[in-house]
Order: C-alpha cells, then structure tokens, then sequence
C-alpha cells in the first residue's frame, strides 16, 4: 500500500491548497512529500530494533510525538498531525472516516537553505554558530529534567551505548589495524569510565539527563527568515532522546570538527557553556564526541557490511576511518595553559580571549556573565565582585582539571585577584600568562558606543566606569611583569603575534 500511497499523493489534486512541483524525499523510515508550500512526512512501516512502525497505531503516536518533540523548536514548522482516509490509490487528507494512514504537515523550506547545505558553499558564519550556541543552551536549560528514579538517569544508562558501540563494531572489520585502533578506542573509553563515574552519577543527580534533540548536527537546523530554526528531534526512540543535554551538545561540537570546522566548533562550546554555566560538562565533553563519533563510525560500518560495489566500499571505508580517527583524538593528552585578561572594561579583553578559544580550544571564562549569574541585582558590589572572582578560578580549576586551556576574561585590576589566579596555575601545574590589554582611549570610546548601539555585549561599563578604573587599578609588579605579555587590542597583527607566541611557548602545531 505505501507505495501505492506515495504515487498518489503527488497528484495535485490530491491537496486542499495550491501545489508546486512535487517532489518525494526517501529515507530509510520515512518519506516526504513536498508540495511547495507544504510538506507532508509518513512514516514507514518498517521495524529496525530501535524502532518500530510496522503497525498504524504506532506510526500515530509517533507523528505525534514527533510534533510535540518539535513544536518545543519549531511551532512555526511543524503544523499538525493529519489522518488520511480513502484507499491508497485514491487518498484524501484530513479524511474523517477510517484513516489508512497518518502524516506530519510542515511549513516547506528550501533544502539549500539546511546548515549543511549553507556549510557546503562556505556560507556558514560565526554568527550562526552564535545563534546555534545561544538557542541549544536555552533549550536545554528548559527542556525536563529526567526524574531521578527514571532507568536512563544512571551512570550504566549513559554508558551502555558507548559500550554497545565496540561490540558493534568489531565484528565488521577486517583490517587488523582498524581492530588494533578499535581495541584501544575501548581501553580508553572503559577507564575514562571509570575515572568519571562520581561525575556521571552527579550529572544524574543534578537534573543533566533531559528530553533533548537527540540529533544535532548541520544537517537538521535551516535558516528560515535569515534565522537559524533547529528541527527533526529524534521521537521514536527514548534512550537516544532522555540523554545528558552535555551529550547533546557535544554531537553538534563533533559534527562541527567532522566538517574541518575546529574553530567554529569551539566556538559553539563556549557559547554554549556561557549560556548554560554548566561547566561541570566539561569534564565529560571529550568522551561524549568520541561516542558520537563511534556512533557515526558504526553506521558507515554496517553500510560497508551492506555494500557490494568495491569503489562504493572504499569511500565508505574512508568515512569509517575519519571519524574512527576523530574519534582517536578525543583521547590525546591535553596541552594547558592558564591565561588571565588585565585591563580596563571595553578595551578588547573578550575579543583577544575569543581568539584563544578559537585558535587553541581554550574555555573563555567571562566575568560580565558569571557576575550576573551570580548576583543580578547587585552587581558591582565589594562582594559582588569577590563572589564573581571566586568563581571565576573555581571554574578555571574545573575546565583545567578536565583537560582545557582557560582564559579568564576579566579586568583583573587588583594584585590579590591575579595572585589568587597564578595559585590555581601553580595547583593544577600548568603555565600561566597576564594578558596586559591596551587601547587607545578614543579606540574604547568607539567600541563602547558600537556596544551600547547593538545592546548584545554583557558589558554595561561607561567611560565613566573607565576612566574610574583608570585611576584605581594596581598596576603589575616586577614579578608579575616576568609572566606578562603586552596585547594592543586594536592591532590585528598583534593579536596574530600572540597567537603565534603562545602556540610556540605551548610547542603545538595546530
């Protein structure tokens, strides 16, 4: 029948509503019907394990599932569930008698318009990657918490799909060095495990196991509007879905650098994080993208199993490879340093330490954002900074502890507030390096003004705020001068120079 029912449903007088040309889009469980101003998705009766639609009833619950899941979004997207009634040769949507099937009715957008699409012709913009950051963070600070007693919010539910990975895998390679790279991906794995089990079950306790995408990657967001629209969260599957939103996030990271896009993909992480203060991920990030990779890595391995043609089967074995390599790098010992920013407010501090984020995978710790998480209402208190200081270097001592470069962008105006930063770095037994940020005076006042007219920066220091802390600040000491490199901001080739100087120092080749 279904087949049957696709033929028929690209007759346009099958529609209530005017009709372009129609095209079907075919996937492995679903077509799409697409008729110009609407698209009309059914699934197919098809039973892979992981899911199954094999009976209407099912199939029911599961367009509606996917326009709940969607609608969280998408409102403007996904429209509603439709029946369809008739017989398979002659359909009528929207049918109130006995339906013999069920549809998903969406808005069409242009597939040219897909992430992946835009990424394609080297259209994708750090902007956004930014409205990326910003909406994932926002939905997975709303999206439900998993309740505690629920069988997905534990350690072994986290990990049981890493592990059933490797079991995967294996028996579908032939080439004994892709075994040798297999068996040390799990050694890894397994005491990465280990290691972060009390994280894990913290993440558990704490609410991190949400109803989340499940599938976050270019190939699902689109622009509609110039806008970025996130859409085709996963329905038919809850363990894929009921997931730590860190995992979430950490798909799309991977998909990024899968696509030769490392500096975009920081960047996502660090907008992510700003948005969400759930730097306790941190520690977690790198085996949540080497599991995503792994998952990537075993489809292109069952379509090797699958596939008879040997050039088809060289190219699938290439995919296999890069992300089984991918994955591999997630496993690489970590170079770390410890930068703070010194400066006055607007002289260029957030954009210096954005191109550390972007150039060395560094975790931008911003005091404008922790300080209004902290204490909205009162924000430039004594205390209020204190607090904001301190928890500065307790999440520098997390990402460093996790792994990361850090880079504190803060003023850091007070000899007390950059001792306190050197002893994190002394702790954790990593370099450690005093940013000093300079600017003309007529520079600042630009970029405060260039602020204040786009309201998007967290920032709400004045000239008048400057120019007090011009007057107060401590200027560094003869010893603090030992670990201080000089930075004018508004110098393009200055900030290149420091790049270049730290990747030296650090010996990385990236």
């Amino acid at each position: 029948m279904s087949q049957a029912l696709i033929a028929a449903l690209q007759d346009p007088a099958r529609y209530p509503h005017p009709t372009g040309d129609i095209r079907v889009i075919e996937t492995h469980i679903s077509w799409v019907v697409l008729t110009g101003p609407f698209a009309y998705k059914i699934k197919k009766p098809v039973d892979f394990g992981f899911l199954n639609f094999t009976e209407l009833a099912a199939r029911k619950h599961f367009c509606e599932e996917e326009l709940r899941l969607n609608q969280r979004l998408a409102p403007d997207l996904y429209l509603e569930v439709l029946p369809i009634g008739g017989t398979a040769e002659a359909p009528r949507l929207g049918e109130d008698g006995e339906p013999i099937e069920y549809a998903l009715k969406m808005s069409e957008f242009g597939q040219d318009q897909l992430l992946a699409e835009v990424q394609a012709r080297g259209e994708l913009t750090d902007a956004h990657i930014d409205a990326l950051a910003r909406q994932i963070g926002d939905f997975h600070l709303q999206t439900p918490a998993v309740p505690a007693d629920h069988p997905l919010s534990t350690p072994e539910a986290i990990v049981a799909p890493m592990r059933q990975n490797f079991e995967q895998i294996r028996p579908l390679l032939t080439d004994d060095a892709d075994r040798v790279q297999l068996d040390a991906l799990e050694a890894w794995t397994e005491s990465s495990i280990q290691r972060l089990m009390p994280l894990l079950q913290k993440r558990c306790d704490l609410g991190a196991i949400r109803e989340c995408h499940g599938d976050l990657h270019l190939g699902n967001a689109t622009l509609i509007n110039g806008e970025v629209l996130l859409f085709d969260c996963i329905e038919f599957n809850e363990p894929f879905r009921l997931i730590d939103i860190a995992s979430d996030a950490a798909f799309l990271a991977m998909d990024l650098e899968d696509r030769g896009l490392r500096s975009q993909a920081r960047r996502f992480v660090n907008g992510w994080l700003e948005r969400t203060g759930d730097y306790d991920a941190l520690g977690l990030l790198n085996l949540y993208k080497a599991y995503r990779a792994l998952v990537r890595a075993k489809v292109n391995a069952f379509r090797l199993h699958q596939e008879q043609d040997p050039v088809e089967r060289a190219v699938i074995m290439r995919r296999y490879r890069s992300y089984a390599n991918l994955a591999e790098s997630y496993s690489a010992i970590p170079l770390r340093f410890f930068i703070i920013t010194e400066g006055v407010s607007a002289v260029g501090k957030s954009h210096v330490a954005l191109r550390l984020v972007e150039s060395f995978g560094a975790v931008r710790l911003r005091s404008d954002i922790e300080r209004k998480r902290l204490a909205p209402d009162d924000l430039y208190s004594q205390a209020a900074t204190q607090s904001t200081y301190a928890r500065l270097h307790d999440l520098a001592r997390t990402a460093l502890q996790a792994g990361f470069p850090v880079v504190a962008d803060a003023t850091y105006l007070r000899r007390v507030q950059r001792d306190e930063a050197r002893r994190i770095a002394t702790e954790t037994g990593v370099p450690f390096l005093i940013l000093a940020c300079e600017a003309p005076d007529a520079v600042i006042e630009q970029w405060l003004a260039q602020r204040h007219a786009t309201g998007a920066d967290p920032s709400d220091a004045t000239m008048d705020v400057v120019r007090a802390q011009q007057t107060s600040r401590e200027p560094l000491d003869e010893d603090e001068l030992i670990a201080c490199k000089r930075v004018q901001t508004h110098l393009a080739s200055d900030i290149d120079n420091l790049v270049a100087v730290i990747r030296q120092r650090l010996g990385q080749c990236q």
